[in-house]
């Protein structure tokens, strides 16, 4: 090959050179632009005035050198010759090389010109190369011409092959399109020079994709092929094309990419049912809006295409059933419009249809795009509960009837084929004060007391009926009881409000209209009667006039009524209603005597004293007596607060009043202890004469004491005293109601210490020795000098 491109090189240079001598020999030694060498030559020309004049010029001129690109053979590639006129060939010239790749990719030999190409060019990367030539003196490097510029080309051959750069591709297109629609358009481009040669020049093919598809050879646009491609059958496909240089000749390159093409979907298919006939079942207690079953009808298309709308368009169940459609699934679902009842009919049957909402009109002659099916609903049977034959009750019955009375009946029947017997009962939660019964197998409501329209004129109870035997399911019914109004309530005053009358009031003035109310029922034409009490019928104070329209009029009678002789009047009044039978009742108007001025207006009808100081008026008066109570009322309580706190009470809250144990036991600090415990207070002055009043409450009667037990004042023997206190106390009606033992100054007996007490020393013998008494302290001091002394006495006589 590389031979093959050095033959080809020296055949190009060999062109030049002729050419470059045609050239010469046709146009002088200016136009000499197509030799293969550049040559440079100095000229000397004479002007006009005889000066001599120094030009250079070039002896060869040759601008423009080919090097065929991708070169590779053993010896770097000749570009060109440079030579100058002046150049003798003794080695005096030198050439120099300058500009793009000069010394790397192309080099020059500085005594013969020659140029040669060390590297491989490639065009792609660079298709020319601009070097500049000069020719100076070998020994003192100065230019011999002026430096000459030219360029060097790659000549391209087809070394790149066509390049897809937006592969793979993706396009889509509709199906059942017709044949020859453009689908999408693939570029593949070429790095080789377009100008030369046909090494660029590109034409399209199609590998892999037929027969469904193909693609022009100039420009690269598949289009479809084949007709009624159909995207149910397949959706997706994936072609190959190819791009081929040299116009598709041998030994051109070539290039490939894949277009993957999807097929879109149009209306092109219309709802199918998979079965002409369904069956379904619901029972019959079943509510309407409950769901039967679902039919669908398969459509093969997408989004819209395959949307699919259902409605009943026949048979005996389109008032009993309706269709709806599940958004999600595009199901249609039968659901219960009505009730049904087995009873009356176990089977019905719809007729669906299934149709697509949106339809292409360029295929709407393969329709019809709908379809239909015959949808079969059996109904089963089902335990319901019984049925009141009405839907409520309403009943009367009298006020005051006796037990038993019948207020009505309900009636229940079983809907179900076995006609089961029915149990009825009244709930206690309607019912709370058991005023009915009702017969459980009848259904008889009666009444289990009188009742009493004036305190409930309406109950309302409710009945269920429940099967004996099945489910034990059962109903309810509202029942609705009027008390009917009896007239057993007499009429009564409307208010009880009292009547204010002046003291000077005059004779003859209206001072009351007074109304009655009747707890029965009201009728438009009931009227009431008033009239006088009989024992009061002849006073001389009021009178009464019955205005005949349920209302009665009172009038005073006499003049001059005064608060001291009489402030309050009791008029009895009677009144009678026209019920059947006629009940009267007599009622007390209060008739109060007021102060009043001179215009009737009332001052005052509060008893009150009726001489008052001059110029002191009533609010005066009540504000003086409010001052001395509340001013009573402190004296009252600081007299209290200091009773209470200079003498105690018996009794303590915080104490148990039934044992109050009052204990002594201070034994006395000696005659030296002049605080010490007086016996003579025992000796109460009060209690000797048989009075022993309490601290807390006031005697009511006075107690003497009883004879023969009062104790001589001048008596030391204290156990008689004790228990005379006692008796007194146990005998005493003013003495606390409780137990109270007061114990003065006892020790008890037999106490395994002894006593110390002086009073016992005086009557027993004892041989204990007191002397340890003197280290007791000086509160014992005395003691012990006294018991010391007549021991020591004692023992000395």
């Amino acid at each position: 090959m590389w031979e093959g491109a050095g033959l080809q090189v020296f055949l190009i240079c060999v062109g030049a050179v002729l050419c470059s001598s045609v050239a010469a020999a046709a146009s002088g030694p200016l136009d000499r632009s197509h030799r293969h060498h550049l040559s440079l030559h100095r000229h000397r020309e004479r002007g006009k005035e005889g000066q001599v004049l120094h030009r250079s010029k070039r002896g060869w001129v040759w601008n423009q050198f080919f090097v065929i690109e991708e070169y590779t053979g053993p010896d770097p590639v000749l570009v060109g010759r440079l030579h100058s006129d002046v150049d003798s060939g003794d080695g005096n010239i030198k050439y120099i090389l300058s500009g793009e790749g000069a010394g790397t990719i192309f080099v020059i030999d500085d005594k013969t010109g020659n140029i040669h190409a060390t590297k491989t060019l490639d065009r792609e990367e660079q298709a020319q190369y601009t070097l500049t030539a000069q020719a100076v003196a070998r020994d003192t490097n100065k230019p011999l011409e002026p430096p000459s510029e030219f360029i060097v080309k790659v000549q391209d051959i087809n070394d790149n092959p066509p390049e897809f750069l937006h592969g793979p591709y993706y396009a889509r297109v509709a199906e059942m399109s017709n044949v020859g629609t453009s689908v999408i358009k693939v570029t593949a481009t070429d790095a080789d020079d377009p100008t030369y040669g046909n090494s660029a020049r590109l034409v399209y093919s199609i590998l892999q994709g037929q027969p469904y598809f193909s693609v022009e050879p100039q420009t690269g646009i598949i289009r479809t092929a084949l007709p009624n491609m159909d995207r149910e059958a397949r959706q997706e496909y994936d072609v190959v094309i190819q791009a081929k240089d040299m116009g598709g000749h041998m030994g051109g390159l070539s290039g490939t990419t894949e277009v993957k093409i999807t097929l879109t979907d149009v209306n092109d298919n219309p709802p199918k049912f998979p079965q002409t006939v369904y069956n379904m079942a619901i029972s019959e207690d079943k509510v309407p809006g409950e769901e039967v079953g679902r039919i669908k009808a398969k459509d093969p298309d997408l989004a819209e295409n395959g949307l699919v709308d259902y409605r009943v368009t026949g048979g005996d169940g389109m008032n009993m059933f309706e269709v709806t459609k599940d958004t999600e699934t595009q199901e249609a679902i039968i659901k219960l419009k009505k009730t049904v009842d087995f009873e009356t009919k176990q089977l019905y049957s719809l007729e669906v249809e299934a149709s697509n909402p949106h339809v292409d009109p360029r295929f709407i002659a393969w329709g019809p795009y709908k379809d239909k099916a015959t949808v079969k609903v059996a109904i089963e049977d089902a335990d319901e509960p019984p049925i009141f034959l009405a839907p409520g009750y309403s009943f009367e019955v009298e006020e005051n009837a006796p037990d038993g009375t019948v207020v009505g009946r309900v009636y229940a029947k079983d809907t179900d084929a076995a006609n089961n017997p029915i149990r009825y009962m009244i709930p206690r939660y309607t019912d709370l004060g058991e005023f009915f019964s009702i017969g459980h197998e009848d259904g008889t409501i009666r009444t289990t007391r009188p009742l009493d329209r004036e305190t409930l004129a309406w109950h309302n109870i409710s009945v269920s009926a429940t099967e004996i035997g099945g489910h034990h399911q059962d109903a309810k019914v509202r029942v609705n009881i009027k008390v009917k109004d009896l007239n057993d309530n007499a009429p009564e005053f409307a208010t009880q409000n009292e009547v204010l009358v002046c003291e000077n009031v005059t004779p003859g003035k209206l001072i009351e209209t007074v109304s009655a109310v009747d707890k029965d029922e009201m009728a438009h034409r009931q009227h009431f009667h008033f009239s006088l009490a009989p024992e009061v019928a002849n006073n001389h104070n009021f009178s009464l006039k019955d205005n005949k329209d349920n209302t009665a009029s009172i009038y005073v009678v006499r003049r001059g009524f005064s608060r001291i002789t009489q402030d309050i009047y009791y008029l009895p009044i009677e009144i009678n209603d026209n019920g059947v039978p006629p009940l009267s009742s007599t009622n007390t108007l209060t008739i109060r005597v007021c102060s009043c001025d001179s215009k009737n207006t009332i001052l005052s009808c509060n008893v009150e004293p009726f001489i008052l100081p001059a110029g002191l008026s009533t609010g005066a008066l009540i504000a003086i007596l409010a001052c001395i109570v509340i001013l009573l009322a402190i004296v009252v309580l600081f007299v209290a607060l200091r009773r209470q706190k200079k003498e105690p009470l018996i009794v303590f809250e915080e104490e148990d009043i039934r044992e109050n144990i009052i204990t002594y036991d201070d034994e006395g600090g000696g005659e030296e202890d002049t605080e010490a415990f007086d016996i003579a207070t025992l000796q109460n002055p009060d209690g000797a004469n048989g009075f022993l009043p309490r601290k807390d409450i006031k005697p009511e009667l006075q107690y003497s004491m009883r004879p023969g037990l009062r104790p001589v004042a001048s008596s030391v023997d204290v156990d008689d005293f004790i228990k005379t206190r006692i008796s007194d106390a146990d005998n005493d009606p003013t003495a606390p109601p409780y137990d109270s033992i007061q114990i003065y100054g006892y020790e008890g007996r037999g106490s395994i210490a002894g006593s110390l007490s002086s009073l016992e020393s005086v009557t027993t013998d004892s041989d204990l020795d007191y002397d340890y008494l003197q280290s007791w302290g000086p509160r014992f001091k005395k003691l012990a000098d006294l018991y010391g002394t007549k021991d020591s006495a004692e023992d000395n006589s």
